[in-house]
Parts: C-alpha cells; structure tokens; sequence
C-alpha cells in the first residue's frame, strides 16, 4: 500500500466549494478520496486500471440514460 498523507491532491478546477473528489498518483498506483470525508479513506487503483476507467468516461460508458 501507498502512504497518501503526503500525496499532491488535484481537484477539478470547476470545484467551486472545495468538497469535491480529488485525485493523486504516485508510481503505478492512483487513488481517489471524498473531500469532505475522512482523508485517510482512499480508494486505490493500479495505473491500468485507472486508464480503462478514463477511457471509459471519454466514451460515455457512465453516462446516465433516461
């Protein structure tokens, strides 16, 4: 496991009210975390696994359907 207590948290520069989802990476590994929660909570990924999930987003696979 990565030590995060430390990592460069990004946020989206559209996070007006600083409670948002931020994002850090070190080596192969990325992680995310709630803003408004507890920062030691994170979810972890491998860089692989993070690239599919972006391309994912890019394609409309998440899109909400009606």
């Amino acid at each position: 496991m990565v030590d995060w207590s430390e990592a460069d948290w990004r946020r989206s520069t559209l996070c007006a009210t600083g409670s948002c989802v931020e994002v850090a990476m070190a080596g192969r590994h990325v992680a995310i975390r709630d803003s408004k929660r507890d920062p030691r909570l994170v979810l972890q990924f491998d860089r692989n696994t993070w690239n599919d999930f972006l391309a994912g987003v890019r394609n409309g696979e998440f899109d909400r359907r009606s």
